[in-house]
């Protein structure tokens, strides 16, 4: 009966070691998704940024001729 009762109890910490490993990997992989979307639009900002930067120059130059 006490050995019953030890592979139970080894199986329930098995099982939540399990489910919290889950859960941690689950939770980085959500912050590595998070952290390629801010990337992202950090680039695209950047982006846009130096697109409005040139248009700017080549429409003030083309106002001088």
């Amino acid at each position: 009966m006490v050995n019953q009762q030890n592979g139970k109890n080894n199986k329930n910490v098995a099982e939540s070691i399990k489910n919290t490993a889950g859960s941690a990997f689950e939770t980085a992989h959500d912050a590595l998704e998070t952290t390629e979307d801010i990337a992202m639009n950090t680039v695209d900002a950047a982006k846009n940024a130096v697109q409005n930067v040139t248009g700017n120059k080549q429409n003030n130059q083309g106002k001088q001729r």
